[in-house]
């Protein structure tokens, strides 16, 4: 039985020779013998921490949804902001834009995970929708914290307004992703419809 330790690199050096595979090529080239050889461990290896190209596949939305959660808290942190609702839902929104390699493969692997799970009953649709709604609830918590500060109108839901953000994140990405806009477009668009909103940054 591996250590721990080696355990956990090769867990991690697995999971980024797979987002290295998909990233590049697609989520199609993605197979247990594409992978192992990207990552140069064995296919066996491969097998034995992951048994099915399934859950290796799930594992990777995880590690996926870690790397975002990290870079998030930095944007954050480099704001200078860090309880400020307006600061950490921007930092959100615009990490998810397709902006730098990292970035750019968290929006082709999510992005053709979820057109694969809607068509291939192998993959589970649930387990993919578990990091989106935890980041919907999210969003929904930090709009409220800015109702109950005055930074955001009574009259706003938040719940659906943060379905709202989400969703336009996330076409703002595909557009971005496809050459149909800039990132600096989107990240424009973000800051305008958090405008919109009546979404204010608390007072220094």
């Amino acid at each position: 039985m591996p250590k721990l330790a080696d355990r956990d690199t090769r867990h991690t050096q697995i999971l980024e020779a797979l987002l290295r595979v998909a990233g590049g090529q697609g989520l199609h080239a993605v197979t247990m013998r594409s992978v192992a050889a990207e990552a140069n461990v064995s296919l066996r290896l491969v097998q034995y921490y992951f048994e099915t190209k399934e859950k290796l596949l799930l594992a990777a939305l995880g590690h996926l949804a870690g790397r975002q959660r990290e870079r998030i808290q930095a944007r954050v942190r480099d704001a200078g902001a860090p309880d400020d609702p307006r600061t950490i839902i921007e930092a959100v929104l615009t990490e998810a834009l397709p902006t730098d390699q990292d970035s750019r493969t968290f929006h082709l692997v999510y992005t053709a995970y979820a057109v694969q799970a809607a068509t291939d009953p192998a993959l589970a649709a649930q387990p993919f929708l578990r990091a989106p709604d935890a980041m919907e609830h999210f969003l929904a918590d930090q709009l409220r914290s800015a109702q109950r500060d005055g930074a955001l109108p009574p009259h706003r839901d938040p719940r659906t307004e943060a379905a709202i953000l989400l969703a336009l994140s996330a076409g703002l990405g595909t557009g971005v992703l496809l050459g149909q806009r800039t990132a600096e477009n989107a990240t424009t668009a973000i800051s305008y419809h958090l405008d919109h909103l009546g979404l204010a940054r608390r007072p220094a």
